[in-house]
């Protein structure tokens, strides 16, 4: 039998040696009651207090970093149960409140998808609950089956099961590479479509670079000759859904090579006077300056030394969300 003393030791180590432990409860508990609805909806202070599969990603993995389980669940029933698509298993993208039907475009988003099988699976690993687990293969199961193509060479997940495939070009997100979590599905599954998607995404982001900048935008053309060029549908910025790309490189691989081109962009500029966005094209850059989630982002970026997030009455949802994020690739 072990004394109390060793038990209390081996406690000890096993939270200083557990990925959970350095979350931030202060900014947790902010966070929470900034954007956190009674029935488990978060909500998009920044456009009209709607709600995305992405928002309730975010906010399930803060959940597990911050061990509490309560409000996972609570993130999980009303995701599993409003938004999740009973035919695909994949979720809904976005939801309105104030719409009769609350969920129009009935699309997905595989980054939310992506977001929501990776905090059940790191659910699993902290309360030790199968059931988490479970209900994760079975989303991943379903992004293989519905999302992930082979195409002009590549394998790569589509950002949404409609809309994007149009032959003679695919149009990809590559905010919606999330290298870690499609690391841990590897080791879960040990299917070798993850690790195909990891090395030809990465190999794409290599060569998505534009312009002088030398940097993807937010919304990039596949076409099937293996040109890559901007999405002709959006403006050819580097902007809010791009600086997702440096986040999750660096949760993957702080050392990552495909980080050199942020980090010369990003050392243009003194921290405070780093444009939020830039066209690729033109050079034009945003009129204001990057703060909030997008500065926790570039710092991670950087190598800086990060301390725990401070989230600010003025910062909304996504900005928020951001610097949460960022917080926990840092740990």
């Amino acid at each position: 039998m072990l004394k109390p003393v060793w038990t209390t030791l081996i406690v000890v180590m096993a939270l200083m040696c557990s990925p959970f432990t350095q979350a931030s409860p202060q900014a947790w508990d902010v966070y929470k009651a900034r954007f956190l609805m009674p029935d488990g909806r978060i909500i998009d202070t920044g456009n009209k207090g709607i709600s995305h599969s992405e928002g309730q990603g975010f906010a399930m993995l803060g959940a597990v970093y911050n061990n509490d389980r309560q409000t996972f669940d609570k993130l999980w029933q009303w995701t599993r149960q409003t938004l999740q698509n009973k035919q695909t298993g994949l979720f809904y993208w976005r939801y309105n409140p104030t719409l009769a039907d609350p969920i129009t475009d009935k699309n997905n988003a595989t980054d939310g998808d992506t977001l929501i099988a990776w905090a059940l699976l790191k659910a699993e690993s902290r309360w030790q609950d199968k059931r988490y687990g479970k209900a994760s293969d079975e989303i991943t199961k379903s992004l293989l089956a519905h999302m992930v193509i082979d195409y002009a060479g590549y394998k790569v997940m589509l950002p949404g099961k409609d809309g994007f495939n149009h032959n003679s070009e695919i149009i990809l997100n590559p905010s919606y590479f999330v290298f870690p979590a499609w690391a841990d599905f590897a080791k879960r599954s040990h299917l070798q479509a993850w690790q195909t998607l990891i090395q030809d995404g990465q190999t794409l982001l290599g060569e998505m670079g534009q312009g002088s900048v030398n940097l993807p935008t937010d919304w990039v053309s596949l076409r099937a000759d293996g040109q890559l060029l901007p999405a002709k549908e959006w403006p050819a910025r580097m902007s809010f859904d791009a600086i997702r790309i440096p986040l999750y490189l660096y949760w993957y691989d702080k050392k990552s090579p495909l980080l050199l081109p942020w980090r010369i962009w990003f050392s243009q500029f003194s921290r405070l006077q780093t444009p939020a966005w830039v066209n690729v094209e033109t050079n034009e850059k945003a009129p204001y300056m990057m703060a909030g989630g997008l500065l926790a982002v570039r710092d991670l970026t950087m190598g800086e030394v990060m301390t725990a997030p401070q989230i600010t009455p003025q910062e909304d949802y996504y900005s928020a969300s951001l610097s949460m994020l960022a917080w926990l690739a840092y740990q």
